[in-house]
C-alpha cells in the first residue's frame, strides 16, 4: 500500500462494566475519518493485551464494518505464536489494510529469534505488515538487522514503528534499512526522526487531537515546526504522565467524545492525579487555540 503518514493508535472506550463501548469508538473513529487520519486498532494503546480473543474479533470487525474512507491497520500481539497465527488469518478474511506484528513480549529473543518470529507472522498473510519497536513494552529492542532481512524476503513488509525513544538508534535502523520506511513512535520525537528520513507517524496524540496532529505530522515531515515548540512537546508530554491510554482516556471523556474514562487492570485511573488532569485540560485548550489560527 502507498504511504501513509498518519496513523492513529485508538483507544478502546469501554463501559462502566468494562464491556466495549461500540458507540463511542464509532464516534472516535469518525473524527479520525473527518482529520483524514488512518486508524490503529488493537495496539498497546487499545488495551489490546486485555481484551480476549471474541472482543478483539468484534473490534475487527465493527471497525471494517464502518467502511471507513481511511486506512485500517489492526494490532497482532504477545508471545503465543500459535494464537497470533490463527488471528491473522481471521484478519485474512477480513481484510484490513495493514496489520502492526509487535517485537514478542517477554522472551527476550536475539536477532535470530525475532527474524524467525516475524518470518512465521508474515509467512501467514499477504496483507502489508508494519513491525513494531517497543522495548519499553516488550522487554527487549528490534535487533537493527531484523528489518532489513525481511524486506529481503517479505514484499509485504510495509514499513517499522520504531518506538525506542532514541534518535540514535533510528538512525541505526536507516542506516541498515535504507529501502525500509520508518516511522515515529514516539509523539514528541517525530520531527528528529523526520529529518533523519522517517515518513510518517504512529500517534497517540491524534487520539485527542486528531485535526491538530494531521497538522503537526505534515508540518514535521516539510520540515516546518518552529510554530509548534514549546507547546506541542509539552501537550504531548502530559499525555504520558500516567500509563497509556489512562490520561487519553480521561480527556477524551472531559471532551465528551466517550461516555466513560473505563480501563481494565492493570491500568487504573487511580495512577493520574487531579493536577494531571488540569494539566491536560490546560494542554487541550492550547492545542485548540493554535489549530484556531492554522
Amino acid at each position: 500500500m502507498k504511504t501513509f503518514p498518519l496513523w492513529t493508535a485508538m483507544v478502546t472506550p469501554m463501559n462502566t462494566d468494562g464491556s466495549i463501548d461500540f458507540d463511542s469508538f464509532e464516534t472516535l473513529l469518525k473524527k479520525q475519518e473527518l482529520a483524514g487520519n488512518g486508524v490503529l486498532v488493537l495496539g498497546s494503546t487499545g488495551e489490546g493485551l486485555n481484551l480476549n480473543e471474541e472482543e478483539k474479533r468484534e473490534v475487527v470487525t465493527f471497525t471494517k464494518g464502518l467502511d471507513l474512507n481511511v486506512p485500517m491497520m489492526v494490532g497482532v500481539g504477545g508471545f503465543d505464536l500459535p494464537a497470533q497465527a490463527d488471528f491473522i488469518h481471521f484478519c485474512n478474511e477480513i481484510e484490513p489494510d495493514a496489520l502492526l506484528l509487535v517485537t514478542p513480549l517477554y522472551a527476550k529473543p536475539g536477532a535470530e529469534g525475532q527474524f524467525e518470529w516475524f518470518s512465521e507472522l508474515m509467512g501467514e498473510t499477504e496483507i502489508p505488515c508494519m513491525l513494531y519497536n517497543v522495548p519499553s513494552r516488550t522487554g527487549v529492542k528490534m535487533h537493527p538487522s531484523v528489518p532489513a532481512r525481511l524486506s529481503e524476503e517479505f514484499d509485504h513488509l510495509m514499513g517499522v514503528k520504531e518506538a525506542s525513544g532514541s534518535v540514535e538508534e533510528f538512525k541505526e535502523f536507516r542506516r541498515q534499512a535504507p529501502k525500509v520506511e520508518f516511522y515515529s513512535g514516539d509523539d514528541g520525537l517525530t520531527p528528529a526522526f523526520s529529518k533523519e528520513g522517517g515518513v510518517g507517524l504512529v500517534s497517540v496524540a491524534s487520539n485527542v487531537w486528531p485535526e491538530a496532529t494531521h497538522k503537526y505530522t505534515e508540518r514535521c515531515l516539510q520540515g516546518k515546526t518552529d510554530d509548534l515548540f514549546p507547546l506541542w512537546k509539552n501537550a504531548t508530554d502530559v499525555l504520558f504522565k500516567a500509563p497509556n491510554p489512562v490520561p487519553a482516556k480521561v480527556l477524551l471523556n472531559r471532551k465528551g467524545w466517550i461516555e466513560n474514562d473505563t480501563v481494565r487492570l492493570p491500568l487504573s485511573l487511580g495512577d493520574i492525579s487531579e493536577s494531571v488532569e488540569q494539566e491536560l485540560l490546560k494542554a487541550d485548550q492550547k492545542i485548540a487555540n493554535w489549530l484556531a489560527k492554522q
